[in-house]
Order: C-alpha cells, then sequence, then structure tokens
C-alpha cells in the first residue's frame, strides 16, 4: 500500500510496500517545471526526509509534467539580486544540500520522462543512476552558455567527473543537448527504456537489485574517462580550447570563458572546493550585461514572439488549411516548403509547369537530406510532397485562405500578378507580398481589397530563417495583420510587425551594413580588416560578402527605382556599386565574382585585384573604429525607425536584428546595444563619425536628450 508523504504545489512524495520511495516533481502552477529557489529549498528537505526514514531503501525522482524538467527559473535570471554575496551564500548552501543527498547512503535513481535542461539535468547528475526513455523529441543537456550564463548547480563539475575534459568541455562551451539514444551514447544518461511504462520499474529494478549510492567523484579509484585535467588529452584540451574559444567568441560571451574556467580551476580539486569554484564564476556570468540581453532578447522577447504576441486582440485563431504561393523561384520554393511541412495544403503557381515543379524539387532535395539521416521515413516524405500542387493556372488558387505573391521585385509584375488572383481569390481571404523593399501600400493600390492585403517579408533561406516581418500598408486591417500573425506562428517562426517604408525595417537597417562596408572600402580600409572585424563584433558574415550574396545589381536597381536622391553617400555607394558590376563585371556570388573569387572547386577568397582599384591604408582606421562605425550605424538607423513609427517597439527592433540579420546575440539587439554601451557613450562616438564620415551618422535630438537624461530602452 502505497503512502503520500507529502503533496504540495512543488512535488509530490510517496513510499511504496517495497520501500522504494517516490519523489514526482509536479509545479501544478506552471507549465513546465523549473529550477527555481522554491523548488530547490522543497526538493532538498524531502530528499532529506527521505534519507532519514529507515524504511526507505531507495529514492527515484521522476516528474509529474510531459517533460522532466526545462531549466532555471529565467523570470528570476532576468532580475538578479542586487546583493552577490547573498546569492553566491545561497548557491553553496544548495551545493552544500546536493551533497549531504549524494552521501547519504541511499540510491537516487533519475526517471527522466521527457525534455531535462540546464538546472533541472543538474538536478540529474546529483542522482547515481539515470534512465531515460528512448524518445527522439526529448533533448538532454546542458544550454546554459547560450544564454550568458553556465551551469551553476554542479553541472561543469559533474559532468566532466562522468564524460571526461575534452568532451565536458566542447558540449558545455556549445551548449549541447542531445536526444536519449546520443544522450547514453556519450554518457549524460546510464539506461535507456522504450516506453513511460518501463521506466519506474527500472528504476526500483536497479535500486533493488544494484543499489549504489557513490558517486564517481566519491570513489578514490575512480578514473576520469581519458585522463584528468593533467593528462595528455586534459592538458590539450584546455590548451587548444583558449585559443579556438577566443577564435569563435572574440571574447564577446564572457559565459563560455568562465565555464571553461570552471572546468580548469576546479576539476583538479576535490568536488566541495570544484562546486565553490564554479559558484564564483557563475555569479560573475549572472551579473553580466551579456547574460542579461541573452536572456531578455534571445529568450524571453524572441519566444514571446513565436507565440503571436503581437497579434491584434480579439480575433479567433486564423486556420490556414490551404496557402497559394505565386512564383517557385528560391523564396517562393522555400516557403511552400515550410507551409507543407507544417501540414498545409501547397499551389505552387509559376508561369508554367515545369517553373513550378523546379520549385518543387527545392522541397524534395530537403527531405531526401532528413530521409538520409533517419530523421523521417520515406513514406513521411511523400506525404509531405503530396501536399503541393505544381499549376500554371491561377483558378487553382480560388481555395486558398492565404496567398503569398513572391515574384520578381518589380512593382509592374507585381501589379498584374496581384489583380489576375484576386479575380479568382474569396474576398475574405488575405493576400500577402513578400517584397523586401517596395513599400506596401504602392504594392496594394493593384488590390481591389488593401484591407486584406500585407506585406510578408521572409528570409533566404527559408527553411533555415527563423524571421518573417510582416509588413502593415495604409489601409490594412487588424484582421489581416493577425491572420498572418496566426499563419507565422503556424510554420514555426518568429513574426514583428513593422508598419510601411521603403525597406521597412530589416533591409533598410542591415542595408546600412553593407553600405558602411563599400564606404569603408572606399576610403582605404582593407578589405579583409572590413570582413574579419564584423566578424570579430559578432556578425555572422562581412558586409563585402553579404553584398556578394544578394548582387551588387540589387542595390542599383533599388537606388535607380527610387526617389532617393544620388548624393553624398548614396552618389559614393552608386559609383562603387556600379563600378563594380557594370564597368568590371563582377556582379557577385552568382556569377562567381563579386569583391570575392568564387572558385568552383574551393573555398571563396576576397578579389586580390580590389587594392588596384580601392587603394588601401592600413594606417587609416583602427579595428575598434571599423567595428563600431558598422554597429553604431545599424542602431542608429533602427532608432530613427523607431521615431518615424516604423517600429512598434524596441523590442520588436531587438527581436528583428538578432533573428533577421544577425546582429550580436551578446549586445541583445539594436536598442539593446545602445543601453550597452550607454547613450551617451553611443551619442557622442556618433558625433565623431559625423563629423568624420558623414552626416547619416547625425543623431536625432530626441536620443540625444534621451542620452543627456541618462535613461535607457530597458
Amino acid at each position: 500500500m502505497e503512502s503520500t508523504i507529502i503533496k504540495n504545489d512543488l512535488l509530490e512524495y510517496i513510499i511504496d510496500k517495497e520501500g522504494i520511495a517516490t519523489i514526482t516533481i509536479n509545479m501544478v502552477k506552471e507549465s513546465t517545471n523549473l529550477f527555481s529557489i522554491d523548488f530547490i529549498k522543497c526538493y532538498i528537505e524531502t530528499a532529506k526526509k527521505a534519507l532519514k526514514n529507515p524504511e526507505v531503501k531507495g529514492i527515484i525522482v521522476t516528474s509529474g509534467h510531459k517533460e522532466f524538467m526545462a531549466g532555471a527559473d529565467l523570470k528570476f535570471l532576468s532580475n538578479p539580486p542586487e546583493d552577490k554575496n547573498q546569492v553566491f551564500q545561497g548557491m553553496l548552501e544548495v551545493h552544500k544540500g546536493f551533497r549531504e543527498i549524494e552521501k547519504g547512503g541511499k540510491p537516487f535513481v533519475a526517471a527522466i520522462n521527457g525534455t531535462v535542461l540546464g538546472g533541472g539535468y543538474e538536478l540529474v547528475l546529483t542522482c547515481h543512476h539515470r534512465i531515460a526513455i528512448n524518445n527522439d523529441k526529448a533533448k538532454i543537456g546542458l544550454p546554459e552558455v547560450n544564454l550568458g550564463l553556465l551551469p551553476g548547480g554542479g553541472g561543469t563539475q559533474r559532468l566532466t567527473y562522468l564524460i571526461g575534459v575534452p568532451k565536458a568541455t566542447m558540449y558545455i562551451l556549445q551548449g549541447r543537448q542531445f536526444r536519449p539514444s546520443k544522450a547514453l551514447e556519450e554518457g549524460y544518461i546510464d539506461q535507456l527504456v522504450t516506453n513511460k511504462d518501463e521506466l519506474i520499474p527500472a528504476a526500483k529494478k536497479w535500486i533493488l537489485e544494484v543499489g549504489n549510492s557513490i558517486q564517481p567523484w566519491d570513489n578514490k579509484s575512480y578514473k576520469i574517462p581519458q585522463g584528468g585535467l593533467m593528462s595528455k588529452s586534459g592538458a590539450e584540451t584546455m590548451i587548444g580550447g583558449i585559443g579556438n574559444l577566443r577564435k569563435k567568441t572574440h571574447g564577446n560571451y564572457p559565459s563560455a570563458k568562465y565555464a571553461m574556467a570552471c572546468i580548469h580551476d576546479g576539476i583538479g580539486l576535490p568536488i566541495d572546493r570544484g562546486l565553490e569554484v564554479e559558484a564564483r564564476y557563475f555569479i560573475k556570468a549572472f551579473y553580466s550585461k551579456e547574460a542579461r540581453n541573452l536572456i531578455r532578447t534571445g529568450f524571453f522577447a524572441i519566444n514571446e514572439a513565436k507565440k503571436g504576441k503581437l497579434k491584434p486582440s480579439g480575433y479567433d485563431f486564423y486556420k490556414i488549411n490551404k496557402v497559394g504561393v505565386l512564383g517557385a523561384g528560391m523564396m517562393g520554393a522555400g516557403i511552400a516548403y515550410v507551409s507543407a511541412v507544417s501540414g498545409m495544403d501547397v499551389v505552387l503557381k509559376d508561369l508554367s509547369i515545369e517553373n513550378a515543379e523546379k520549385g518543387k524539387k527545392y522541397s524534395t532535395n530537403l527531405l531526401q537530406k532528413k530521409v538520409y539521416k533517419a530523421r523521417m521515413t520515406k513514406e513521411e516524405m511523400q506525404v509531405i510532397l503530396d501536399k503541393i500542387k505544381t499549376t500554371d493556372n491561377a483558378a487553382d488558387i480560388k481555395d486558398c485562405d492565404l496567398v503569398i505573391e513572391a515574384v520578381f521585385e518589380d512593382q509592374n509584375i507585381k501589379a498584374k500578378v496581384t489583380r489576375e488572383t484576386e479575380a479568382v481569390l474569396a474576398e475574405n481571404k488575405i493576400y500577402a507580398s513578400n517584397t523586401s523593399t517596395i513599400p506596401i501600400s504602392l504594392l496594394a493600390k493593384a488590390s481591389d481589397r488593401p484591407k486584406n492585403f500585407i506585406g510578408m517579408h521572409f528570409f533566404s533561406p527559408v527553411d533555415k530563417m527563423p524571421l518573417v516581418e510582416l509588413i502593415v500598408g495604409e489601409e490594412t486591417s487588424d484582421f489581416a495583420i493577425a491572420a498572418a500573425v496566426d499563419y507565422v506562428t503556424q510554420i514555426n517562426k518568429i513574426p514583428i510587425v513593422v508598419n510601411d517604408s521603403r525597406g521597412f525595417f530589416t533591409s533598410r537597417v542591415f542595408g546600412t551594413f553593407t553600405c558602411e562596408g563599400a564606404l569603408m572600402l572606399n576610403e582605404g580600409v582593407p578589405p579583409a580588416l572590413i570582413e574579419n572585424v564584423a566578424k570579430r563584433i559578432g556578425m555572422p558574415i562581412g558586409p563585402l560578402a553579404i553584398t556578394d550574396e544578394i548582387s551588387l545589381t540589387l542595390p542599383l536597381h533599388i537606388m535607380e527605382a527610387s526617389d532617393v536622391k544620388l548624393e553624398g553617400a548614396t552618389k559614393t555607394l552608386y559609383d562603387i556599386y556600379k563600378k563594380l558590376s557594370h564597368d568590371l563585371g563582377r556582379v557577385g556570388k552568382k556569377t562567381g565574382r563579386g569583391f570575392y573569387e568564387y572558385p568552383k572547386d574551393g573555398k571563396k577568397y576576397l578579389w586580390p585585384e580590389l587594392e588596384n582599384h580601392f587603394p588601401s591604408n592600413l594606417n587609416y582606421l583602427d579595428a575598434d573604429t571599423v567595428g563600431k562605425r558598422m554597429l553604431h550605424i545599424m542602431s542608429l538607423e533602427s532608432y530613427k525607425c523607431f521615431e518615424e513609427g516604423v517600429l512598434k517597439t524596441t523590442t520588436d527592433g531587438d527581436v528583428g536584428s538578432l533573428t533577421g540579420f544577425g546582429f550580436p546575440p551578446f549586445t541583445g539587439g539594436v536598442f539593446s546595444y545602445i543601453d550597452y554601451i550607454g547613450a551617451d557613450v553611443f551619442v557622442k562616438e556618433c558625433d565623431d563619425f559625423a563629423e568624420r564620415f558623414g552626416t547619416r551618422f547625425k543623431v536625432p535630438d530626441s536620443l540625444r536628450k534621451m542620452a543627456k537624461e541618462g535613461k535607457t530602452f530597458y
């Protein structure tokens, strides 16, 4: 007869007739279990009760939620208490409690029924045996470094003891998460079962038949796999790791450095001292600006956007069963793919069936890769492909809930396609244009129903890029916005909603990055310096390389098609792009010739002859100024978007900049970056740049006032 000893909002504790206690973590007030302060205290108290009870032979720790534990309570982590020492002492108390459990003489088994991450996995590590259900949807790991933190519940020490210095260092620094089968292979867990019904019986069996209650780090004869810190592999990991870490992070992510220091400084000490070392480094990461930025934007803001927070209130969920995609090029093919994968029927239309089939082939290729990697079966692949119908007939669009136009970036062509489609589309359905630069209000003039007309700017490649920028025209209705947000969440992308403007937010701001790179090249900054500094400051790719990707003719086309006067920096840019593309025949990557050379059987490299056309002056600018010019100009242009009403909130700008064009995540985004370096410093440096490099760095009066008053965005 089972006896319930404790049941509260955090966990349940029962003892069965065999003397096996089970602690079921079940936070009834949360959607998932969290490694919170209240829970930790309750868990340690409960575990100690079990240790003191002579009837208890062993303890099983499992979850009442679908997942075991999502990790730490980030609401607490995003607002650190002012008293650092109090937090540090609290961590030492937690370590002390976990150590009492480990050394209590009774076996603890973690019965892992789903995903367990971060602090949850650190709790699992304090158990003497770890069993998980072999569920491919579950994840196991320590992702803290990706949030600007590091494992602070003993993870850097215990995992290193279990799997060795080389693997633990690499996986902790990468924030790796594994499926259960891979976690078993890597040593994160000890045993797998096939389903939930087998989990608790397997845990009981281990307690009754094995029942080992001594942890490896408390066993004097235990040897760390591949040797400890002073072994050949351990020493090589640390020596090589320092250089690799610097190369990868450029010092922008201190949590990674601290995590590596935890392993280096702690693993050679007794476990209790190692845990104290970890706690000290955790405090350093916990109170860093980078952690606050990554948690605020990289976790909370992005996840809220994913859930459709920007959807206007009062509208029912707009379920998309069938979507029409006009244009089967790279963008249209990608949109068709993500829609079909999400379970929607897709009509992929082009001028000919042959072109449409080429677009469908894109989905075939992506799905075949999944089949090859055993991530889906051939039958599952065929189900998705059968959802994509190719056509050259506009009439096939008539039953669609949403139509997305992804044809060539030409206003006249888009207008023709709009009229042709609306002639067969039901009046209450949504029509979206995947334009990246043309104002939506301008494109909507071709529509008989502008209230249902909205911009839907995807990023290439669509299957990988997470952001979709929704653009509201002058007459776009809240219903259209709500439906568009619902569609984006259905395809598992991140929506932001912006008001109409040429280039909108993302293209307009990212354009300043590519332009600044070209302008610096023209001024005499060596191209290699421009590209390398861009990566050093945290951008995923250099401005010259990305210009090659989109082609040098595109900015020329935009400048020629717009009403912008060709003067000052704009005229300089026009001349640069025209010289390269028209005079020198270097259009970009698609032709194998741009700022870079693209050999068929090798890596790209900067065109050596650039020096002849844009002479370099090594002493002209230092690397720090080069980097600041790129980041400052993007943040400044973002502020102008906010001031003009293109952006509704600064959070939208931060989310869009991180997920749309790879603004350095450690900064938190384009607006957080201004807070990060200080508005007063930002304004002062922009003033200097305006005087030295041009009026594009001129600071709006409202931002100057904000800096003077010492205000921040967050």
